[in-house]
C-alpha cells in the first residue's frame, strides 16, 4: 500500500502549490513563464475561436440573461476541470509512458487538422432545451474543448500555475476575443494549419522529453516566433500573388 500512500501524498502536494504564494510569485516574476503562458494562449486562441461560436449557438435559444449566466457557468466548469485535470496530470506527467502516449495523441490531433480537416468543429443546436439541461451541454462542450489544450500544456511545463494561469488567459480570450481571432484567420487562412503544426513541435518536445532530451525555452519561443510570423508573410505573400494573378 505504500504507493497508494505515495499516491495521494503526491497528489495533495500538487494542489498545494496552487496555494502556494511563493509558487504564485515565482510564476509572475519568471520572463519564461509568461513566455509559455503567452504561447498556450495564441494556441487556444488559434485552435478555439470556433468554438465560442459552437457554445453561442448551444444557447441562442434562451433569453438573453440566461445566454451569459449559462456561458458563465461553462467558464466556471472548464476552469474547474483545468484544476483538476492539471493537479492530477502534474503527477502522471512523470510516467514516462505517460508522456509518450500524451505526445502521440498530440501528434494524431496535428495530422487530424494538417490533412483530415479534423479541426473542424460541428454546429451543435439545442432548441427547446431547458436552461439547466443547457448548461450541463456547454459545461461538457467546454471540457471536450479543454482536453486537447490540457494535454499541449503539458508539452510546454509542469509548474501549476503556469499551466492553470495560461488555461484561464485561453479560456477568457476564446471567450472574450473569439472574433478577432476568427478575423486573423480569415486574412491570413494558413494559421489555422500553422497551429497545428505547432502542436506538432509541441508533441516532439514532449516525446523527446520523456527520453531525456529537453529542448531548451528560448529554441522554442524562437521556433514560436519563427512559424507565427512566417506564416503570415508566407499568407501575405501567397495572396498578393493571387490578386496579381487575376489583375
Amino acid at each position: 500500500m505504500d504507493w497508494f500512500s505515495d499516491f495521494f501524498r503526491s497528489i495533495s502536494d500538487n494542489y498545494g502549490h496552487f496555494f502556494s504564494w511563493s509558487d504564485i510569485a515565482g510564476t509572475l516574476s519568471d520572463p519564461v513563464s509568461w513566455g509559455i503562458i503567452g504561447s498556450l494562449v495564441l494556441l487556444e486562441g488559434l485552435l478555439s475561436a470556433d468554438n465560442a461560436l459552437v457554445l453561442a449557438v448551444m444557447v441562442r435559444h434562451l433569453p438573453k440573461e440566461q445566454q451569459k449566466k449559462a456561458l458563465f457557468y461553462g467558464i466556471l466548469g472548464a476552469y474547474l476541470f483545468r484544476f483538476l485535470a492539471i493537479g492530477l496530470g502534474t503527477y502522471l506527467i512523470e510516467f514516462t509512458l505517460v508522456k509518450v502516449l500524451g505526445a502521440l495523441y498530440l501528434f494524431y490531433i496535428a495530422y487530424k487538422g494538417l490533412f483530415k480537416g479534423g479541426g473542424e468543429e460541428g454546429h451543435t443546436e439545442n432548441k427547446g432545451t431547458s436552461f439547466w439541461k443547457t448548461v450541463l451541454l456547454v459545461e461538457l462542450m467546454d471540457i471536450a474543448f479543454s482536453i486537447d489544450s490540457v494535454i499541449a500544456a503539458f508539452g510546454l511545463s509542469s509548474e501549476v500555475w503556469v499551466l492553470f494561469l495560461g488555461g484561464i488567459l485561453g479560456v477568457l480570450m476564446m471567450r472574450g476575443v473569439a472574433q478577432v481571432f476568427l478575423k486573423l484567420i480569415a486574412r491570413f487562412p494558413e494559421l489555422e494549419q500553422a497551429a497545428f503544426l505547432l502542436i506538432a513541435i509541441i508533441a516532439a518536445k514532449m516525446l523527446a522529453g520523456a527520453f531525456g532530451f529537453e529542448m531548451p525555452h528560448v529554441v522554442f519561443f524562437t521556433i514560436l516566433i519563427a512559424v507565427f510570423v512566417g506564416t503570415i508573410l508566407y499568407s501575405s505573400a501567397k495572396k498578393k500573388k493571387e490578386i496579381d494573378k487575376e489583375a
